[in-house]
């Protein structure tokens, strides 16, 4: 089975469970590029020697820096190889973390239904085999899943269980990530001091774990509280700043998008309209280069407000805000629709029109 080896890890670093057996000497922070070209050199090997097992765990690796990449298509590919792989030996554990970045990958291409699927299918496959790595990374997928749709009440308690089983194993990692995911809530929420606090202490977290991907992320949500809280761009930008170099070390494609993204949005809660058009536009074409639904829709909400706030007719803004409020329905990311709600009253434009639906009639808010 393939299983990650804790025994021989220090308790207080972050490590990389998904990479695993040749390439398991890999670090959380080794480059996404090399890490890909590391793992299709071994996962040929293995290929050639006809190592099943070791071919499912160097698919998986190939498809998790393929997926941060943003190379969807191979990382679609990779998953699956490495399923089939571990499948026709019956390594349930390989099967487990296999499926867990397949749902991983659908989620971040806003097929929320396949997540649910592939994710609680790894949940219970990492169960059965005995590997408590992958079905706590199975079961974070379903609870951030179910936070980016905006269903704080169902997640919250399960990102609280998977924080103290975190802390408890010493998985400084997703130590982080449950820190932030609880922090993200609270932010959207309006707790913005209890939100400084988590991202804070992720952040801190993070830096003594040598976790610098949950660093980056962590950065960024300290940039979007003091801003949106605290009306300060200086050090909000500065903040992004260094997350963005942490971003650019690793070659960490998503996560540099949602960067430039956030600092949109610091740009324009600063009034500076045409820097944050700008940056919206630089983070649209990323997030659309590599096929990221939610990214590409929330950039081209922010492109939309800082056009309207720059002149753009409003009758064209109205069409984009119903076209975008439509996408996000059907992706199923409600708190990303109430967003689209306030920008159309923030604006003074609407009622927006549901076109092609004339079932369904906008309200104004």
């Amino acid at each position: 089975m393939a299983r990650v080896d804790q025994r021989k890890r220090p308790t207080d670093k972050a490590f990389a469970p998904e990479y695993q057996g040749a390439l398991g000497s890999l670090s959380v922070n080794s480059s996404l590029t090399d890490v890909l070209a590391k793992g299709v050199e071994e996962l040929r090997a293995a290929e050639q020697a006809g190592e099943r097992r070791e071919m499912a765990r160097c698919g998986l690796a190939v498809a998790e820096a393929c997926r941060r990449l943003g190379r969807v298509a191979e990382a679609d590919a990779a998953w699956k190889a490495s399923y089939r792989a571990a499948r026709s030996v019956d390594d349930v554990g390989a099967m487990a973390w296999a499926l867990w970045s397949g749902g991983t990958l659908a989620r971040q291409r806003g097929s929320l239904a396949l997540a649910y699927r592939l994710l609680r299918l790894a949940a219970d496959l990492g169960e059965r085999g005995g590997d408590v790595v992958v079905r706590g990374y199975s079961l974070a997928g379903l609870a951030e899943t179910g936070r980016i749709q905006g269903d704080y009440q169902a997640v919250g308690e399960l990102h609280e269980q998977l924080l103290a089983e975190a802390r408890r194993r010493g998985e400084a990692r997703h130590t982080v990530w449950a820190l932030e995911g609880i922090a993200q809530m609270h932010r959207n929420t309006g707790s913005y001091d209890r939100a400084l606090a988590l991202f804070e202490e992720a952040a801190a977290t993070a830096g003594g774990a040598d976790d610098r991907r949950g660093r980056a992320w962590a950065l960024r949500g300290i940039a979007d509280v003091v801003s949106v809280r605290d009306g300060d761009v200086e050090r909000a930008l500065s903040l992004l700043t260094e997350a963005e170099s942490l971003c650019r070390g690793m070659k960490l494609s998503s996560a540099l998008a949602y960067n430039h993204k956030m600092r949109g949005n610091v740009h324009y809660r600063a009034g500076q309209y045409a820097q944050a058009r700008d940056t919206y536009a630089q983070a649209l074409a990323e997030f659309q280069e590599m096929n990221e639904p939610r990214g590409t829709a929330l950039s081209r909400l922010g492109l939309a407000k800082a056009l309207a706030r720059l002149g753009r007719n409003p009758a064209e803004t109205v069409v984009e805000l119903a076209e975008l409020r439509r996408d996000l329905d059907r992706i199923g990311l409600r708190h990303a629709r109430d967003m689209v709600d306030k920008a159309t009253a923030e604006l003074g434009v609407g009622p927006l029109t549901d076109v092609g639906n004339p079932a369904e009639r906008a309200v104004t808010r």
